[in-house]
C-alpha cells in the first residue's frame, strides 16, 4: 500500500528521498490536467519513486495581474495525485524555494530570444531559475515535462542537462477530443472559446498535413495568420514554423513544428503542431 507524503518543507523533502535511487521528477504548477497525468504515470513506471512539485512560480509571470489569475486547486490537485499513487508532493512556499541566498543568474543567448522568450520578457529566465533550485533539492534521475511548452522544453533540457546529472524526458502533447491541448489556462476559457480554440488547432494540424514532405513558404504562413485572425477573431502574437532541434526558421514541414501564440478573449494560449 502506497502512502503518498506531502511535503511542504526542504527538510521534509530531503529527509523523503534519503537513500532513494532513481528519482522520477514532474514539476507542474497545480490545477492538474489529463496533461499532467500522463507525465505522472510515465514517472511512476519508469523511476522508483516519484516526487510531484505543485508551486505557482512567482518569477516567470511577467504579469502581475496573470499570476493572480493563474488557476489554483490544490485539494483537487491532491484527489487526482493520491489516486494515481504518487509517492511524495512536494508543496513548497516561495521561502522555501528561494531560501539560499545564492542569485541565479540566467542570460539566455540572442538565438533564443524568439517566440515566448521575445514576447515574454524574464519569462524563461524565471523557468530556468525555478528549474534549477528544484533540481538541487530534488536530484532526480529523469524529468518529465510536456512538449506543449516546446520551447520551455528544449532549454530547460539544455541548461539542466549542461549542468546537473538529471535527464529532461519530453513527452507528447494530450489534447482533448476537440483537438485542443490541454493547459491550466484552458479554465479561464468559457464554452464558446474551448470551442473556438479547438477549430484553431484543427485548422492548423490540417494546415500542415496538406503541407507533408513539402516546403511552407514564410508568405503561405503570414497568410494563414491573416486567415485565423479574420475567422475567428483572434489576435496572433506569433505564427511561425521553426526546425524541432534548434528551433530556427525553417520551411521544411518535416523536420519542423509551427508555433503559435494568441490571445482569445485576454486569455493567452500557446500551441505547437
Amino acid at each position: 500500500f502506497i502512502q503518498m507524503k506531502i511535503l511542504l518543507r526542504n527538510n521534509d523533502l530531503n529527509e523523503a528521498l534519503l537513500g532513494v535511487s532513481n528519482v522520477g521528477f514532474v514539476p507542474t504548477m497545480g490545477s492538474l490536467h489529463n496533461g499532467h497525468v500522463s507525465l505522472i504515470k510515465k514517472s511512476l513506471r519508469y523511476c522508483n519513486k516519484t516526487v510531484v512539485s505543485i508551486f505557482v512560480n512567482p518569477k516567470q509571470f511577467n504579469n502581475k495581474n496573470d499570476f493572480k489569475k493563474y488557476p489554483r486547486s490544490e485539494k483537487r490537485d491532491l484527489k487526482i495525485l493520491k489516486k494515481l499513487k504518487v509517492n511524495f508532493v512536494y508543496i513548497p512556499t516561495k521561502k522555501q524555494i528561494y531560501n539560499s541566498k545564492k542569485k541565479i543568474k540566467i542570460h539566455l543567448s540572442k538565438k533564443n530570444k524568439i517566440l515566448c522568450a521575445k514576447h515574454r520578457k524574464g519569462h524563461f529566465e524565471g523557468v530556468i531559475d525555478v528549474m534549477i533550485r528544484l533540481t538541487e533539492k530534488i536530484k532526480p534521475t529523469k524529468i518529465f515535462m510536456g512538449e506543449k511548452d516546446f520551447q520551455q522544453l528544449l532549454l530547460v533540457k539544455q541548461f539542466i542537462e549542461n549542468n546537473f546529472k538529471s535527464k529532461v524526458i519530453s513527452c507528447k502533447t494530450i489534447r482533448d477530443d476537440n483537438k485542443l491541448a490541454l493547459s491550466s489556462r484552458n479554465l479561464l476559457l468559457n464554452k464558446k472559446n474551448l470551442t473556438k480554440a479547438g477549430r484553431v488547432s484543427r485548422n492548423l494540424i490540417n494546415f500542415k498535413k496538406r503541407f507533408s514532405n513539402k516546403m511552407i513558404s514564410k508568405r503561405l504562413i503570414l497568410e494563414k495568420k491573416v486567415e485565423l485572425e479574420k475567422n475567428y477573431n483572434i489576435d496572433i502574437e506569433y505564427l511561425e514554423m521553426r526546425d524541432k532541434k534548434n528551433l530556427s526558421i525553417s520551411k521544411k514541414v518535416n523536420s519542423s513544428k509551427i508555433f503559435i501564440a494568441y490571445y482569445l478573449d485576454k486569455i493567452r494560449l500557446i500551441d505547437n503542431f
